[in-house]
């Protein structure tokens, strides 16, 4: 899989199939990224699960933290990371372990790992990487549109407001794919000034 460029059909497939989702670095902290991500997709109808041994105590939208994936109680369908690319493996060997296995993996915006997407999709998981599921999510859906940025969305129908716990639709017609350049050189550059 070519993990440069997604096509908008795959990231719909999965935002569209995917009920559950363990945030690994979730954060109580609400002017983290994770925060924001974290409550936006809980407000969207998926059932969230915030993984950080840091916060074991605490909850998160009234979702309490875990410490690890394997404290998880129930199937999961998707594992959202918001780790440094560096501790990306071991996440990904742990969700491995988990029986069922989940779906996806997906690296937030800036996490990129290489060997664990081809770890990951050897045992027939899909695999997103530098993408954030909440941008994609208000993208295929028009809704980021509602504040002023254009989603490369076609309809001739504007986004609902979305209310509590509501799903919009993913199916509205892309132009020019879901590429994020500006996302890609950022993580280049982090890279390569490493």
């Amino acid at each position: 899989m070519n993990h440069d460029a997604y096509d908008d059909n795959y990231i719909r497939s999965i935002l569209n199939n995917v009920k559950s989702i363990a945030m690994v670095g979730a954060s109580p902290v609400n002017v983290r990224p994770s925060y924001f991500a974290f409550k936006y997709l809980a407000q969207r109808g998926y059932d969230m699960i915030p993984v950080n041994p840091g916060h074991v105590g605490k909850a998160l939208m009234g979702k309490p933290f875990v410490a690890s994936l394997a404290d998880i109680d129930r199937p999961i369908d998707m594992i959202d990371i918001f780790r440094n690319s560096s501790h990306i493996m071991p996440v990904v060997d742990e969700a491995l372990k988990l029986a069922p296995p989940p779906k996806v993996i997906w690296m937030q915006l800036g996490a990129r790992n290489d060997a664990a997407a081809e770890k990951a999709e050897a045992a027939g998981l899909k695999v997103v990487m530098n993408r954030c599921p909440k941008i994609e999510y208000g993208r295929l859906s028009s809704e980021i549109s509602w504040m002023g940025v254009n989603s490369r969305t076609l309809s001739s129908k504007r986004a609902p407001i979305p209310t509590q716990g509501m799903r919009l639709s993913l199916n509205r017609t892309s132009f020019g794919g879901g590429q994020t350049a500006a996302s890609d050189r950022a993580a280049k550059n982090k890279t390569e000034t490493t």
